[in-house]
């Protein structure tokens, strides 16, 4: 797969070593410095407020016991569940 545009993540991902492997991969880090860092990073703050919208999908995705815990071993049948999940989570 191609590099993404940016990589969105909370501050327990912050690390140096992350941010020069995302910098050879063109690939913007949008991650918020950790208080104790000597080195505060500036990051874009309007992408990273949006980023609780995937988390709530997630944890939508997690009321559903047999995605939670993954009943189906094979992974054409768990993304065919997450597939049939994803339109009801949608409109509820």
């Amino acid at each position: 797969m191609p590099p993404s545009a940016e990589l969105v993540t909370d501050k327990g991902y912050d690390s140096q070593a992350l941010r020069e492997w995302l910098d050879e991969r063109g690939t913007q880090a949008v991650i918020p410095p950790r208080e104790n860092r000597k080195i505060q990073y500036d990051y874009d703050r309007t992408i990273y407020k949006q980023r609780n919208v995937i988390e709530r999908m997630f944890c939508r995705f997690k009321d559903r016991r047999r995605i939670a815990t993954r009943f189906d071993r094979n992974l054409k049948n768990i993304m065919g569940a997450i597939g049939l999940a994803a339109p009801v989570i949608f409109w509820l």
